[in-house]
């Protein structure tokens, strides 16, 4: 039986280029934040790593370069590995990818600094506390769903869609909704985190398909409302799948891009948009004219806007922007904006994420 509070362990591999100690704060905070017990280990070689392999807890390896150490990846399907640079991960065997089971193959996190190590922890607690079930939708390896249910399924149950954001960059990914994803099983949703082919390696058509065929699924044969919740960049691809899927019947963006045309006018995240989309709103306006949810108004569904009021400035005012436009559009829309930051919004014990769910919980019948 799976321990509700796992311990963790977090194992640094021979010729890892960061400094210990510091990894060790790092993640002794978030030890002491999600309620576990844990600590950091360095293992010298491939032998003492496979020992470490078999800690019966949660397992985080940072591996360092060494081919030897990486070559264990996919045989350990309980850990997460974290390379702290934008990194492939080892390739997968054949028949690994694009399979459906339960959600525990390999996990790689990458590109995200020192600060993935907290993303890391997190996800590797949160898939021993509430497992979820892998849903493939495509045969690309990033075209899968995880999907938690609740403890006691009702007869009408509703369906909650998560979207991460990242600016539609693949250092990041699903498990950045994990959490919510738990505490939405928690309060009756069947929840769906979705992963999907990001802009930066497979372009814009390969994005906005991805998440319309995620949506499409999980609102097939739903026995309640479907919500589809986006964070950041997520959530202009939901706005945008709700647009073009009527069985959406409530869509929230958490600290969403929501004018693209202006978010490219003001280069975010380092011209962000423009790479995504393939060009600049000047370049290719028929792509921003199609995904902008500012330039699809009215969109036709009922709209909750969240923003966390110390986020970046540029993303208060689109967010404020955009509810007033579409409350002027004829859309029914709520602007909730509290103080909390980018990720606030999507932290389970945050005011901001606590009044956003008390929303979406309102609209499940």
């Amino acid at each position: 039986m799976i321990s509700p509070i796992p311990n963790v362990l977090v194992v640094t591999g021979p010729g890892l280029v960061a400094d210990l100690r510091l990894l060790t704060e790092v993640a002794d905070r978030e030890f002491e934040a999600l309620g576990v017990s844990g600590k950091v280990s360095a293992v010298p070689d491939v032998s003492g790593l496979q020992a470490a392999l078999e800690f019966p807890g949660a397992v985080v390896v940072v591996p360092g370069p060494e081919a030897e150490i990486r070559s264990l990846f996919h045989g350990h399907s309980r850990a997460v590995w974290l390379d702290l640079t934008k990194s492939d991960a080892p390739p997968a065997p054949l028949g690994v990818a694009g399979e459906t089971g339960d959600a525990t193959s390999a996990t790689h996190i990458h590109g995200r600094g020192i600060w993935g190590l907290t993303w890391a922890i997190r996800h590797a607690v949160h898939r021993l506390r509430r497992p979820a079930k892998r849903v493939a939708y495509g045969d690309h390896p990033d075209q899968w769903a995880e999907v938690r249910l609740p403890h006691d399924a009702a007869e009408t149950m509703p369906v909650a869609v998560l979207v991460h954001g990242g600016f539609w960059r693949s250092i990041w990914a699903a498990d950045l909704m994990d959490a919510l994803s738990i505490d939405l099983a928690e309060r009756g949703f069947a929840a769906w985190n979705l992963e999907y082919r990001r802009a930066d390696l497979h372009g814009w058509d390969a994005t906005t398909e991805d998440v319309a065929k995620g949506v499409a699924l999980a609102a097939r044969g739903a026995s309640g409302p479907v919500v589809a919740i986006g964070h950041s960049a997520g959530g202009q691809l939901v706005l945008r799948a709700a647009a073009d899927d009527p069985r959406v019947t409530l869509v929230v963006s958490l600290a969403g891009v929501l004018d693209l045309v202006e978010g490219d006018r003001r280069h975010l995240s380092s011209g962000a948009v423009a790479a995504a989309l393939g060009g600049s709103a000047a370049e290719v306006p028929e792509v921003y004219r199609s995904s902008s949810p500012l330039e699809r108004l009215p969109l036709g569904v009922s709209q909750l806007i969240v923003q966390g009021g110390g986020d970046d400035l540029d993303l208060v005012d689109l967010g404020r922007r955009y509810a007033r436009a579409a409350q002027d559009s004829g859309d029914e829309v709520i602007y909730l904006e509290m103080s909390g930051d980018h990720f606030d919004v999507i932290d389970r014990a945050s005011p901001i994420w606590r009044a956003t769910a008390g929303v979406i919980a309102d609209h499940r019948f």
